[in-house]
């Protein structure tokens, strides 16, 4: 745990002439972070670490993409910039504000490209990270406190604790009722999927593989990430639990073997062309015609990345799979979602493109 003390220790100054001199270097002012706002509050992360907190955070860091897209629905206008600038697609769905910020980078994950010169320049008065809150990460997060003075919050983003990490990183971000807003709308959303499943039987929930890739032969596991949301929603996972729980590459033979009913893709070139390939014509969700493509603008319904931009993804696969008991029709639930985290509130045109109609 970081240690606060009441007065300027000499290595806090260091740190202060650091970031001067860095500014200095890359041509850029004294960084905001000098002039952060007094802490006028403790909040506890998501591991038990004590923060000290101004009133309202003006200047956030969002740590890996996750984040950023906790920030940008939580408080957009404290936003700094993204781990990857948003491409021109994605733009018309952001909230207002955000959709030219700069690309930054990020701290922890694969890539990470943020160093602390970098990161001290941008001037923050807190760090964010959700997504993993083991000692890996909260090592991390206590090694850049350390060398920069910067609070950096970790929040536990795990799917079942959506609800809890809204409300907790509202509190740290100082935008309580705005956390609350969203939690209860989370509640809701895997309440809405748990009733709908009520009204069907095991044997009747969809078989289902996860397609990524152009070609298709990307998948994702039982029990990973990245297919986490479809069984979630009851769809049974056709690809195996292997030795870890990352993608997997398959073959069309195994696939055919595996003969889901039901295929899921985030990859639009897959979804065009999957019915003429005849390596696939025989898998019964292609014969079917059930082969369904997720939207992603400005995130993806099913993960890129894994945060809170598959709540919706719940509800269009509740639809897709199950089009008697949540009927077949998601528009108006993704409008809603879109202009309660969003800000942005698509119209029946936008919709339908979004929805490939």
């Amino acid at each position: 745990m970081s240690r606060r003390h009441s007065g300027p220790r000499p290595d806090a100054r260091r740190r202060a002439l650091l970031r001067g001199a860095t500014a200095a270097a890359l041509g850029l002012a004294a960084p905001a972070l000098l002039t952060r706002p007094a802490a006028a509050r403790v909040v506890r992360d998501a591991t038990g670490r004590s923060l000290e907190l101004p009133d309202r955070p003006g200047k956030v860091l969002a740590a890996g993409p996750p984040a950023a897209v906790m920030l940008c629905v939580l408080a957009p206008e404290a936003m700094l910039g993204w781990p990857r600038a948003p491409r021109p697609q994605e733009k018309p769905f952001l909230p207002a504000g955000t959709a030219d910020l700069p690309e930054l980078g990020r701290l922890t994950g694969r890539g990470d490209t943020v160093n602390l010169e970098r990161l001290l320049a941008a001037g923050p008065d807190l760090i964010i990270d959700v997504g993993s809150v083991s000692e890996t990460y909260r090592s991390l997060a206590e090694r850049v406190q350390d060398q920069t003075g910067i609070p950096y919050a970790l929040i536990d983003g795990s799917f079942a604790n959506t609800p809890a990490a809204l409300r907790l990183l509202g509190e740290v971000l100082g935008r309580p009722e705005r956390g609350q807003s969203l939690a209860a709308y989370a509640e809701e959303t895997f309440a809405h999927v748990d009733h709908t499943l009520t009204r069907v039987p095991e044997a009747e929930r969809p078989s289902v593989y996860l397609a990524r890739g152009p070609e298709g032969l990307e998948s994702a596991p039982r029990g990973s990430l990245n297919a986490e949301i479809i069984e979630r929603v009851g769809g049974r996972n056709v690809v195996p639990e292997g030795p870890g729980r990352g993608l997997v590459t398959v073959s069309p033979e195994q696939v055919l073997a595996w003969a889901p009913d039901t295929i899921v893709t985030i990859d639009p070139v897959f979804a065009a062309e999957v019915a003429n390939r005849p390596l696939w014509r025989d898998v019964p969700a292609v014969a079917r015609g059930r082969v369904f493509l997720s939207p992603s603008r400005p995130f993806g319904f099913i993960d890129r990345p894994p945060a809170v931009n598959r709540l919706i993804g719940l509800r269009w696969l509740l639809h897709a799979f199950y089009p008697e008991q949540a009927g077949p029709d998601p528009t108006r639930e993704v409008q809603d979602f879109y202009s309660l985290f969003y800000g942005v509130t698509p119209d029946a045109a936008t919709l339908a493109t979004l929805l490939g109609r």
